[in-house]
C-alpha cells in the first residue's frame, strides 16, 4: 500500500524541478528578449522538451510571467531583509535605511532585466494575479517595518501637515498598515523609495548618459538626502 504514496511523491519532486528549470530558462531569457517576448516554446526548445510538453508544468506565458515575478520579489524582499538586519544597532535607523538602499541599488545594477520586470513598463496584454501581491509586499514590508519601528521609539521627524485630499487619497495604504504609522511618516517613506526606484531607474534605462560619470557617488548622495528616518 505504500508504494502509490512513494510514487506520487517522487513524482512530485520531479514535477518541482522541472518546473523550476522552466522558470530558470525563462528568467535567463528575460535578459535575451524581455518580457514582452517570452514565449514558452523557446524555453521548451532550450530545455529539451517538446512545446506541448511544457504546458503540463505552466499553462501559459502569463504563469510563467507571474512565476517570474513571484520569483524575483522574494529574492528581492531576502536581500533587503538581510541588508536591515546588518546593522546591529536597530536604532540605527538611518543606518539601516541606507544599509537597505544601497542593497537595493547593488541587485538592481547585478539584475537589471529583473529590476525592469517588476519595475519598469507593464507588459502588454498581461495582468498580475493576486499571487503577486504578497511576495511584493514582502520588499514594501522592509520599508514599512522600519517607518512602525521609528515611530515606536519616538523618533519621527517633526511632522508636517498633511492636507485633507492627501489624507483621503492614502487611505489604502494605512489599511496595509493597519493605521500603525501615522499619516506624516508613511508619505515621507513612502516617497522616498519611489524617489530611490526613480532614481535607480533613471541610471538603469540610460536617462543620466553623460550626466553622471559616478553611479555608486550619485545614488549614495540621493538615499541620504532623501531618507525619510
Amino acid at each position: 500500500m505504500a508504494e502509490p504514496s512513494i510514487h506520487r511523491t517522487a513524482r512530485d519532486i520531479a514535477r518541482e524541478e522541472i518546473t523550476r528549470a522552466i522558470v530558470a530558462e525563462g528568467r535567463r531569457q528575460l535578459t535575451e528578449v524581455g518580457p514582452s517576448e517570452l514565449s514558452l516554446r523557446a524555453v521548451a526548445r532550450e530545455l529539451g522538451m517538446v512545446s506541448s510538453a511544457v504546458y503540463r508544468y505552466v499553462r501559459s506565458r502569463d504563469d510563467l510571467l507571474t512565476a517570474l515575478i513571484v520569483e524575483v520579489y522574494t529574492e528581492l524582499a531576502e536581500e533587503l531583509t538581510a541588508a536591515d538586519r546588518s546593522v546591529t544597532d536597530w536604532t540605527q535607523f538611518r543606518a539601516r535605511w541606507m544599509a537597505v538602499a544601497r542593497r537595493l541599488h547593488r541587485w538592481a545594477v547585478a539584475h537589471p532585466f529583473d529590476y525592469a520586470l517588476v519595475y519598469g513598463s507593464p507588459v502588454p496584454g498581461y495582468r498580475a494575479p493576486r499571487d503577486t501581491v504578497a511576495p511584493a509586499g514582502r520588499v514594501t514590508g522592509v520599508l514599512l517595518g522600519l517607518l512602525a519601528e521609528v515611530q515606536a521609539a519616538g523618533r519621527s521627524p517633526e511632522p508636517r501637515p498633511v492636507p485633507r485630499p492627501v489624507h483621503r487619497a492614502i487611505a489604502g495604504m494605512r489599511q496595509v498598515t493597519e493605521n500603525s504609522i501615522a499619516d506624516d511618516l508613511l508619505l515621507r517613506g513612502v516617497q522616498a523609495w519611489g524617489a530611490l526606484l526613480g532614481a535607480i531607474s533613471l541610471q538603469l534605462f540610460g536617462h543620466l548618459h553623460r550626466g553622471v560619470d559616478d553611479y555608486d557617488a550619485w545614488f549614495e548622495d540621493t538615499a541620504m538626502r532623501i531618507c525619510p528616518v
